[in-house]
């Protein structure tokens, strides 16, 4: 399998190809075209091994050795605040989680519903379906005077 990035770790922006072994070994034009982005870095996969070029730092290789094995994403969203100067306020997660997490976690975010006033900072739901990332919220909203 072939896939493309580009690296969000600095503002580089690297431009990485990422291929299976298997592909390399097959017709050899996946492999010629990783080859022609950038030398690269072998990583071990637990599917197999799989080359990746295009990265100028190491930061890189690790993004998309993450990215291939075990994406993770962090979330912000809103709740809504009953009796706020603002009928919402913004929340988001201290720590990222599995990719495939996500709708499951925006379901939890959805149920909550505060009261006025609300705290920057305050922790909205504790280790979220247990993935180890708290639900926080990010602005303060005011009680309607």
């Amino acid at each position: 399998m072939l896939r493309e990035f580009t690296c969000i770790m600095c503002p580089q922006g690297c431009e990485i190809v990422v291929e299976t072994e298997k592909e390399a070994a097959g017709t050899g034009k996946a492999l010629e075209k990783a080859e022609n982005i950038a030398e690269g870095n072998k990583r071990h996969n637990v599917q197999g091994e799989y080359r990746i070029t295009g990265n100028r730092c190491p930061r890189g290789a690790e993004y998309v050795t993450q990215e291939m094995e075990n994406p993770m994403r962090s979330i912000a969203s809103s709740v809504l605040v009953d009796g706020g100067e603002l009928p919402l306020a913004s929340v988001r997660l201290t720590r990222p989680i599995p990719k495939g997490k996500i709708f499951a976690v925006m379901e939890e975010i959805k149920k909550i519903k505060l009261s006025a006033p609300v705290e920057e900072g305050t922790v909205v739901i504790s280790n979220v379906l247990g993935l180890g990332s708290d639900v926080m919220v990010t602005k303060s909203v005011e009680r309607q005077e």
